[in-house]
């Protein structure tokens, strides 16, 4: 990996912390806060692409694993990706994956700022969907409730993860103009 992939990573990586810096908003009925992860997720996939969007992610899980509180709380140790929220944080590694590879199609360049937005929304889109997708399931076998009810006591989270994916494809259209990433 050359020398500017490295800092990429590292950089996001440490977004990624600074973001779950921010004290993480409880939601009623379920055991899984709001935080800001899920935004940095989508930043480093829309802005360094599936390869180096995930390294990035798995960094950042890295360090929480071998136990640096760099979770949301103040929160790490492998004993975090058994509990409620492991689901998701395993998902934010593949959304960072899926979310880079849609990004490189449908926003292959930061000239048009149309294509770019909208390119950079569904595929943020895309990364919260799988987030769910592997999140929800495990939060219901992990607490012992009905995938159904896991499901609907996510639906709070919807309109505030939607506003994530706006906001992260509006700041990477943003930084990608004055910082272009090369072969994202």
């Amino acid at each position: 990996m050359r020398t500017r992939n490295t800092v990429s990573v590292a950089l996001f990586a440490a977004l990624l912390v600074v973001l779950s810096l921010v004290p993480p908003i409880p939601m009623p009925g379920v055991p899984v806060p709001v935080t800001l992860q899920l935004l940095g997720v989508v930043l480093a996939g829309c802005m360094l692409g599936p390869v180096r969007g995930a390294l990035a992610v798995l960094l950042y899980l890295v360090l929480a694993a071998i136990g640096l509180p760099v979770l949301p709380g103040g929160r790490g140790g492998l004993g975090v990706f058994y509990g409620p929220t492991g689901g998701f944080l395993v998902g934010m590694l593949v959304g960072a994956a899926v979310c880079g590879g849609l990004a490189r199609l449908m926003a292959p360049t930061a000239d048009n700022p149309f294509v770019s937005v909208v390119g950079n929304f569904l595929a943020a889109l895309a990364c919260v969907a799988v987030v769910y997708a592997i999140g929800t399931p495990w939060l219901a076998a992990v607490t012992g409730i009905d995938n159904g009810k896991a499901m609907l006591g996510m639906l709070p989270f919807v309109p505030v993860d939607v506003a994530k994916a706006g906001v992260g494809a509006l700041v990477a259209y943003r930084v990608q103009r004055v910082w272009p990433m090369q072969g994202r």
